[in-house]
């Protein structure tokens, strides 16, 4: 007997085993891909751990359905990768693989329906329905469910079938699709009997009274002369100004041979610039120092202000790895850098640059996972965001983590909920690679870790060219607001300063870090504000769409004309969107030209990018967004940014609200004045003393670092801690409180560490689930893995109490 050992696309912790043939057995590797079915009648894609001897215990093992590759899809690196993923953050392997593969890859089944070929059928016993689908199976061998739903134009139809499978008259099956296809070109060659002279004479003969045919012939030729490369169907249409039936009236004549060659999707047709990169004496130094802390330990991190020009330092590194023939992955938080930065390197290094991010199509991603399988030279930089991770790479060198302290690093949902910087660590631990980190503003962790000695540290502390850092005004709201200084939203100071930049034809970018119009709207006279039905949340105000709109569950509603509560028509919007200062701004300055990035405006493919070329042509005048516009994007013109409100950051109900609004400032101030001219960062709060804001406008990071890491040691937070959050949802609020508080006995019991709970957290129920969190603190003298074994024994034990199984348990390793 020989077996499998398999994990399947879901959210199970263990993996599972199949039976094979001999043949089967020595031809499978790991980390390939075979189609076994699971459950009653799915077929899934699961992926190959290790092929054994041993029959299973607890079950009968079924026998897989194919071999879905012919060498390995995964490697052995990648996969011992996500055990580690799995295990550290507390998710099933199935999660990691379901959230590593490109679906492409994933293969689901489609349920396909046909009919019996030697049933005789009496048509006057079906129903018009059945009929109907008895007559489309006459002309089609079979159809999927979702067709037959759409020709019957009805949501619900398996009874219709279940009635035509128990008349025997109909059967189903379960297929597999390969859902990737190669994308296919179609060239045009002129046909062999044409190619000499004379054949050509007797070419332009048949076609002399055929105009358009005759100048499609003569565009070929043009073309063929001056490319010397095979012509497509496409280009020939575009230069001659016709169109594709002539063409194909050409090859139904056979003057014309069509024939298709495959090609990459993602391709880079652009020149790579000769010119060497040169770096400033400041830059070179960082330069040199990396390489040598490089050479001692695993993990560099750079810490260079905002604008020193660190996207050089890394391309410079980078070139170094690449002439080893190592690849080299290059993470970034947001997929809004991506566009920038992939121009960037793409001047350097031309085609050898792959991207690698959730906006790109199913295809795509499959092209360059399987480039980065091959080691191929298309994909010997790849950029991504952190999905990139888990790409099957050969032989890695170098990671380079740009911007590492934000949060966006980290995945909240779906499972596995892992952490892209730190993975990123491990993983280049298993392939012996080195680690630069970069930040202008480094999280906590972070800079402990260099002071502990465990990670380099390399400093950059003056700008690109010695340009001086942007000079940072405090205006006090409050005061504003007596002086009745204020116009809409907009301090004098601001409105001036706006007023100046533009009549200097600079840029402006103004963060307000919430989306829509307001946040709330209140009646005034009985002070009711419209929330959401499903979650524990007042809607958010969209003008553009006249809407009222829950940022959780997506819930919508028309803007009320009245009260819900007592019909008074008396409604106002408390608090302001970016929606709201872009509609101030417009009657401000009626002659600006105002553009908002958000996530309202960035959906789409081309989103981000259309926004941002439009700003760097300067086309937009001033740019209104949220914290997208934080990261490093790179704009030579802007000489102003304003921080409409600095203290919904502050005040956030949350440990590391002082470091995030630290962090967010100091990068929104760094958008300013990147080029020769001083930039001016504007800041509106009602809290200038605030001791956060002060250690922004003086660009002191270290009193800021030294302030919170002696409250986090004082309240057990990290890095002197661990944190794990259990977060508990269930429809009953009763059923959940009461699951919460016997899972927190259990765990206070059995643990010897501090745990917190439970807790309702501010927003204690989205999509009608109740939500109880639970912290674990655990200190650095203690084994973390251990402690791990232990939480999960607990909390196998509650799902096995049958009145809790019902409750939701989501596991968050360092949720920060």
């Amino acid at each position: 007997m020989f077996f499998i050992e398999v994990i399947l696309p879901l959210s199970l912790a263990k993996t599972f085993t199949y039976r094979v043939s001999e043949a089967e057995f020595h031809f499978i590797k790991k980390g390939m891909r075979v189609a076994v079915p699971f459950g009653k009648s799915k077929i899934y894609t699961a992926l190959v751990l290790e092929v054994h001897e041993n029959a299973p215990t607890l079950y009968e093992a079924k026998e897989i359905h194919q071999i879905l590759d012919e060498k390995p899809i995964a490697t052995e690196t990648q996969i011992k990768h996500w055990l580690w993923v799995a295990n550290y953050y507390m998710c099933g392997i199935g999660d990691v693989y379901r959230g590593a593969f490109p679906s492409g890859l994933l293969l689901e089944s489609e349920t396909v329906v046909s009919h019996k070929p030697d049933v005789l059928v009496n048509d006057s016993e079906l129903s018009d329905d059945e009929f109907l689908i008895y007559e489309a199976l006459q002309h089609q061998s079979s159809l999927t469910v979702h067709e037959i739903a759409s020709i019957l134009n009805k949501k619900n139809i398996l009874p219709v079938l279940q009635k035509l499978i128990a008349r025997d008259i109909i059967f189903l099956e379960e297929e597999i699709k390969e859902s990737y296809k190669p994308k296919l070109v179609r060239y045009v060659k002129l046909h062999s009997k044409y190619e000499s002279d004379n054949g050509l004479a007797e070419l332009l003969e048949t076609l002399k009274n055929a105009n358009k045919q005759r100048e499609i012939v003569l565009a070929y030729f043009q073309l063929s002369a001056s490319e010397k490369k095979p012509i497509t169907v496409k280009k020939l249409t575009e230069v001659s100004g016709s169109t594709s039936t002539v063409v194909k009236a050409l090859i139904e004549k056979e003057i014309f041979e069509e024939y298709y060659l495959q090609q990459d999707r993602v391709s880079f047709n652009g020149e790579k610039s000769e010119k060497e990169l040169q770096l400033s004496e400041a830059q070179e130094k960082a330069f040199l120092e990396i390489k040598e802390s490089l050479a001692e330990k695993e993990v560099c991190l750079l810490h260079g202000v905002t604008s020193s020009g660190k996207t050089e330092i890394y391309i410079k590194l980078i070139e170094e790895y690449l002439e080893t023939g190592k690849q080299v992955l290059y993470l970034l938080p947001e997929i809004a850098l991506t566009t920038q930065l992939v121009s960037r390197l793409r001047l350097h290094f031309g085609d050898k640059v792959a991207v690698f991010h959730s906006k790109y199509s199913n295809n795509e991603r499959v092209e360059v996972w399987k480039q980065a399988l091959e080691n191929s030279p298309k994909a010997q930089i790849v950029i991504g965001a952190r999905s990139a991770l888990f790409l099957p790479f050969n032989d890695l060198g170098l990671l380079v983590i740009d911007e590492e302290h934000e949060q966006t690093f980290k995945q909240t949902d779906p499972a596995p909920r892992y952490h892209a910087r730190d993975s990123a660590i491990v993983l280049a631990n298993f392939h012996n690679a080195k680690v630069l980190l970069g930040s202008a503003t480094p999280s906590i962790e972070t800079y402990f870790n260099t002071k502990s000695d465990k990670y380099g540290l390399v400093t950059l502390s003056e700008r690109y060219k010695n340009v001086r850092l942007p000079e940072i005004i405090l205006v006090d709201l409050k005061d504003k607001y007596f002086r009745k200084r204020m116009t809409g939203h907009f301090s004098d100071v601001l409105t001036e300063e706006i007023a100046e930049a533009l009549s200097l034809g600079e840029q402006v970018i103004l963060f307000q870090n919430r989306r829509g119009y307001s946040p709330v709207i209140e009646c005034m006279t009985c002070g009711h504000v419209p929330h959401c039905q499903q979650c524990d949340v007042s809607l958010t105000y969209h003008k553009n769409k006249n809407q009222l709109r829950c940022h959780y569950c997506g819930y919508s509603i028309a803007k009320p004309t009245h009260c819900h509560s007592c019909s008074s028509i008396d409604l106002t919007t408390k608090g302001f969107g970016t929606e709201q200062i872009e509609q101030e701004l417009s009657s401000i300055f009626p002659k600006a030209k105002i553009g908002r990035m958000d996530q309202d405006t960035t959906r789409g493919k081309f989103g981000f990018e259309k926004i941002i070329d439009t700003f760097k042509n300067r086309e937009i005048d001033i740019l209104v967004g949220t914290q997208m516009l934080a990261k490093g994007l790179d704009f030579d013109n802007v000489s102003l940014v304003g921080i409409m409100n600095a203290d919904n950051m502050l005040h956030h109900p949350d440990f590391r609200a002082f470091e995030r609004s630290f962090q967010m400032m100091t990068q929104v101030a760094g958008r300013a004045g990147r080029s020769e001219k001083q930039g001016k960062v504007v800041i509106q709060t009602y809290n200038p003393n605030h001791n956060t804001i002060q250690q922004v406008t003086n660009h002191n990071y270290i009193g800021m670092y030294k302030e919170q890491l002696y409250d986090r040691q004082i309240y057990k937070y990290p890095p002197y801690f661990r944190i794990i959050k259990l977060t508990l949802k269930h429809r009953d609020y009763d059923k959940l409180k009461e699951g919460a508080m016997w899972l927190y006995q259990v765990l206070s019991q059995n643990l010897g560490i501090p745990v917190l709970g439970p807790e309702e957290p501010a927003i204690s129920r989205i999509r009608n689930e109740y939500i109880r969190t639970i912290l674990i603190k655990i200190p650095h003298n203690q084994h973390l893995g251990n402690t791990k074994k232990t939480i999960q024994k607990m909390l196998n034990s509650f799902e096995a109490v049958a009145q809790y199984r019902a409750i939701k348990v989501v596991v968050n390793v360092d949720f920060y």
